[in-house]
């Protein structure tokens, strides 16, 4: 049990294990390099020349299909070898090799418009060039040094491919599992929350925004994965569908127990907004009695998540699974109070989306234990498989983007000008080191679209610098020159280096100076003053980045945001536009894929933010704006997700169908979108925000007698209404004029 358990934290902090898998597959192929340049003999500087171009190998090639990433590895190989060539001819020539690092440069940027590959091939290109300078390449010794990165690269590729595989299929598989994790992780901050006392409230609720974001998280990855991990297009249909069940009812899991806990129904804002007031809770109505229930079914629930129902039958899992999904029938709810109801019926829900993911993920389960309740749970289920099956595949081709050379080109003149001043003033720093204040450069530039990113790694960069430097000398003064003790320490340091890479660039940073300085050491060029140099040139390379970036064709952060923003509304406007038709009777639509693209949107616009919301900024009140902004934004996604799912439900659920009224009250969110968008897109828009009625009195009929909402479920209901809600809520942070309600 203490081994499942501990897989299962394994598998929720790192989905897939891509962070370990990364880590062992670099430190294996540096491992494996060094084995066997020490096997035949080579001196220090091929040592370390080899560790670094095995490093570089292995990390610049991302991507998914391993035949492709051998044609990658294959043809970095001659591009190092030119490098290394090139870099050993120039050595001697200053101005020429000074002029050609940064002509190489502007090349390994600009190469990112041509995908993956060329991406790598840049990157490859820049590394070991720099490794040229690192260990002093020369004319004289290329054969040794050809030698030594055909051996790296042939070690990278046995590591990739043998010592650490991955294959697609595998990848999905270990993400399906962490999505798992998450879920049961999710369900136990949902325990958490429902016990918190008034004290706790706070930090249980903190918990429960982290799991949900967490679990979106991995919702998204293996989004990204389902059509290279899946041969057959039904079944990575049938994932997604149940991967975006489980997700949503999970959310809406959490909102009910919200609810319930206080003394009205619970803002989705709440979940979406860190830092954000929790409900202030009183005594739960029917306390006593539901608390006792609703957390014992909690704990059913996380243990469905985490183990299948035992195929034997009778089973005490079993009975679980059938007391849960008999939730989803009225008749079985406890006499509590409406509130506390909902939490049943959100437990239920909850429970067929476990199963739906159980049948999807594992297979065919055994069913001779159901219960009425379950079995009509599993018609549903299979109903909607054969609609899904059913459902012919697009054809079409995705729209080719164009324009992209632009902002590549802009990136490769800016970093050229940034390393033409590194390169400068460098060399008044040291003659022999200037090429740290071109690689702080270079790397500042990885990943980074604005100003405000820039600057925020440029800091991230400097910081993690000095406590390398810091961490070196300790670790240079206790190795000394014990040449291997100081090569495993270097391994050690550079998994954690990858380990940590996607969580903190400070940390990353900090181990890849501690090892630098290892590096030193062994290469004899050790000392204190060398190490303080290293802070300099940084400190150097990042400024000369930050400059290069706000003054050569800058892209300010409020502009790629702003970018981003509309892209956002844009997104959520398609997915709105189409679920809502399709809950009025309209054409069915691929309405989940839509709806990933919306989140994709929304993660890209989140990471754009980051120089805004850092702990750094000095504008406050501009810092919770942008927070603000954009947990609406997620609670917009949210309800537009929903209704993307609840809208595929249409040919199978029984009580869901489409309701012609639903185009009234879509036609005016659709119109706010739009509006929001174009006063973003220019601040001299007239266009307003319209409110009026409640989503409600729009659908009223006009004919006596006719049921109230006709076929629309409450849900369906809901999430309309706060959409339209959120979406008047945003207006007003963006300075979107408002419209007066018309009488």
């Amino acid at each position: 049990m203490n081994t499942a358990r501990l897989r299962d934290r394994v598998a929720a902090s790192d989905p897939g294990l891509l962070r370990l898998a990364a880590g062992l597959r670099t430190v294996g192929a540096i491992a494996l390099t060094l084995a066997v340049l020490g096997v035949l003999g080579s001196d220090v500087r091929h040592l370390v020349a080899g560790a670094i171009a095995a490093m570089v190998a292995t990390f610049a090639i991302r991507e998914k299909q391993r035949a492709a990433q051998a044609v990658t590895l294959a043809l970095g190989l001659p591009v190092a070898l030119v490098s290394l060539s090139l870099g050993a001819l120039l050595s001697s020539r200053v101005l020429a090799g000074d002029l050609f690092f940064v002509a190489l440069i502007f090349c390994a940027v600009y190469s990112r418009r041509f995908g993956e590959r060329g991406t790598a091939l840049g990157l490859i290109g820049f590394q070991v060039y720099f490794v040229s300078l690192f260990v002093g390449a020369t004319v004289s010794g290329l054969p040794e040094l050809y030698g030594v990165l055909c051996v790296a690269f042939l070690c990278s590729a046995t590591a990739r491919f043998l010592l650490v595989r991955e294959t697609p299929a595998g990848l999905l598989e270990r993400l399906r599992e962490a999505f798992r994790a998450r879920l049961a992780q999710l369900v136990t901050a949902q325990l958490r929350l429902l016990d918190a006392g008034p004290d706790e409230m706070d930090d249980a609720l903190e918990d429960v925004r982290e799991g949900t974001a967490r679990l979106h998280e991995t919702a998204l990855m293996i989004q990204g994965r389902l059509e290279e991990g899946t041969a057959d297009a039904g079944a990575a249909r049938l994932v997604q569908r149940r991967i975006a069940d489980a997700e949503i009812a999970a959310e809406r899991l959490g909102l009910l127990l919200l609810t319930a806990r206080s003394s009205e129904r619970a803002d989705t804002l709440t979940l979406h907004l860190p830092g954000a007031p929790a409900p202030r809770a009183g005594r739960m109505p029917g306390r006593d009695e539901a608390m006792a229930r609703v957390r014992r079914d909690l704990e059913a629930l996380r243990l469905l998540v985490l183990r299948p129902v035992a195929a034997r039958s009778g089973t005490g899992l079993s009975q679980i699974r059938n007391r849960l999904l008999g939730y989803r029938e009225e008749d079985n709810l406890p006499p509590v109070p409406p509130a506390v109801q909902d939490v049943f019926r959100g437990i239920g829900e909850s429970a067929r989306a476990v199963l739906g993911l159980r049948i999807a993920l594992d297979g065919p389960q055994d069913e001779s234990d159901d219960s009425p309740a379950t079995a009509r749970s599993r018609e549903e289920l299979d109903a909607e498989d054969a609609v899904i099956d059913a459902r012919e595949e697009d054809g079409g081709t995705q729209e080719e983007l164009t324009g992209l050379s632009r902002p590549t080109t802009r990136a490769a003149v800016q970093v050229a000008v940034g390393s033409a001043l590194a390169i400068v003033g460098g060399e008044f720093l040291s003659s022999q080191r200037w090429y740290w204040a071109v690689l702080t450069c270079w790397i500042v530039f990885i990943n980074t679209a604005s100003t405000g990113e820039i600057l925020v790694k440029g800091y991230r960069r400097l910081l993690g610098t000095v406590l390398g430097v810091l961490a070196g000398i300790v670790l240079a003064g206790s190795v000394g020159q014990h040449t291997w003790t100081a090569f495993a320490l270097v391994l050690v340091l550079v998994f954690a280096m990858f380990y940590t890479a996607p969580l903190s660039y400070t940390l990353m940073s900090f181990f890849v100076t501690a090892a630098l300085g290892l590096l030193y050491t062994l290469l004899h060029t050790y000392t204190l003053s060398v190490l303080v140099l290293r802070v300099e040139e940084t400190a150097l390379g990042a400024a000369c980045g930050v400059f290069a970036a706000a003054f050569v064709l800058p892209v300010r952060t409020d502009r790629r945001t702003n970018d981003l923003l509309v892209t956002v509304l844009e997104r959520l406007d398609e997915v709105t536009e189409a679920a809502v038709d399709q809950l009025s009777g309209g054409t069915p639509e691929e309405l989940l894929d839509q709806a990933r693209d919306l989140d994709q949107a929304l993660a890209d616009l989140r990471a754009a933010t980051q120089p805004l919301t850092h702990p750094i900024t000095p504008l406050r009140a501009r810092r919770d704006t942008a927070r603000y902004v954009v947990a609406l934004l997620e609670t917009c996604a949210y309800h537009a997700r929903s209704l993307a799912a609840t809208a595929e439900l249409l040919p199978t659920h029984p009580s869901i169908a489409a309701d012609p009224r639903l185009r009234r009250a879509g036609r005016r969110i659709g119109d706010n979108i739009a509006a929001i968008a174009a006063h973003v897109a220019d601040e001299r828009s007239t266009a307003r925000v319209e409110t009026g009625p409640s989503i409600a009195s729009l659908l009223e009929s006009e004919v006596p007698g006719t049921p109230r909402f006709g076929r629309v479920t409450d849900r369906v209901l809901r999430h309309v209404q706060r959409l339209d809600e959120t979406l008047v809520g945003l207006a007003r942070p963006l300075d979107v004029p408002v419209a007066a309600p018309r009488r």
